[in-house]
């Protein structure tokens, strides 16, 4: 049978103070109309839940409830506490002090760009549940369309119309050689000598290789061969090795590069060597308050850099 929840509130507080006359005051509404509720209540139910034509001495005692009346009386306080219950929770997280929130980001940003903002914003709202799940950018946006995370900050152009796509921050790409193959490489860059390198690239569906190939393109570089690694970290271990050269972020490889274990060909390229960091959200799902706080906080103060010197 269905339930009137405003019915079942009224008679919980008539049961939970003792009397009709508080619960009226409690519920700011007149004695009659709790009087009248509770009825209504019983006849809904089939069930009388107020003991009526009871003597003084009980009387005095305020209102006495039927058996069926006591059982309902505790049903109604564990609806009651749920609601408020759900009530608590839902205001703590308006107010940023319960939730999760599940951050897509492509490798190199989960890596190297979003651990500083992650701490910070950790350290206003130390109570909440973070998680960050990486990828490459394509699956990075697949997972953010599917719902399995928030928002997500990719590497590269994203097009897909169910997506809002901001532009971030620019990122500086670095081309990377072994120490011993750099002073060549750099005489010979004008003669086109990185076409004849073998290019360690990343996978299809990566943001750096996408942006890799676009900007070989402007270059008018044409690879000798290319090998594909699943890691950017892979590539700068494996380029330090002498197995080829490679364009990678210079955030990726500057520790190499401070330990001479890499070598970056610093010349005058035809176009900045700059790659762009996207946020996306999806356009018809409400943002939480914990993704909307946190997209406001990496966009507060937007980062431009610009290509290292050369």
């Amino acid at each position: 049978m269905a339930m009137n929840l405003h019915l079942l509130r009224i008679f919980y507080t008539v049961a939970e103070r003792h009397s009709f006359s508080r619960a009226a005051e409690a519920l700011f509404i007149t004695q009659p109309a709790v009087s009248k509720a509770v009825r209504e209540l019983e006849q809904q139910l089939a069930v009388p839940l107020i003991e009526r034509g009871v003597g003084v001495g009980r009387a005095a005692r305020g209102v006495l409830l039927t058996e069926s009346g006591q059982a309902l009386f505790e049903h109604a306080r564990g609806i009651f506490a749920l609601e408020r219950a759900a009530s608590d929770d839902l205001q703590a997280r308006l107010q940023l002090r319960r939730g999760r929130l599940v951050v897509g980001a492509s490798s190199t940003i989960a890596g190297y760009w979003l651990p500083e903002y992650a701490a910070t914003f950790m350290q206003r709202f130390p109570t909440i549940e973070l998680q960050v799940r990486a990828g490459n950018t394509q699956a990075v946006t697949r997972a953010l369309i599917e719902c399995e995370t928030d928002l997500a900050l990719v590497e590269g152009t994203v097009e897909d119309p169910r997506l809002a796509v901001t532009h971030w921050r620019d990122e500086a790409l670095q081309i990377i050689a072994p120490v011993r193959a750099v002073a060549a490489l750099t005489r010979g860059f004008a003669a086109g000598a990185l076409n004849q390198q073998t290019w360690l690239m990343r996978e299809p569906g990566s943001g750096t290789r996408a942006v890799t190939e676009q900007l070989l393109g402007r270059l008018a570089i044409v690879p000798r061969r290319a090998i594909e690694f699943a890691s950017n970290e892979g590539i700068a271990r494996a380029v330090a090795a002498g197995l080829g050269v490679a364009m990678l972020p210079a955030k990726v490889v500057r520790e190499l590069v401070a330990m001479k274990e890499l070598g970056v060909l610093r010349v005058r390229y035809r176009t900045d060597l700059l790659r762009p960091l996207f946020l996306l959200q999806l356009r018809a799902r409400p943002a939480s308050p914990l993704a909307a706080q946190f997209a406001a906080s990496i966009t507060a103060a937007p980062l431009r850099l610009r290509s290292p010197a050369r």
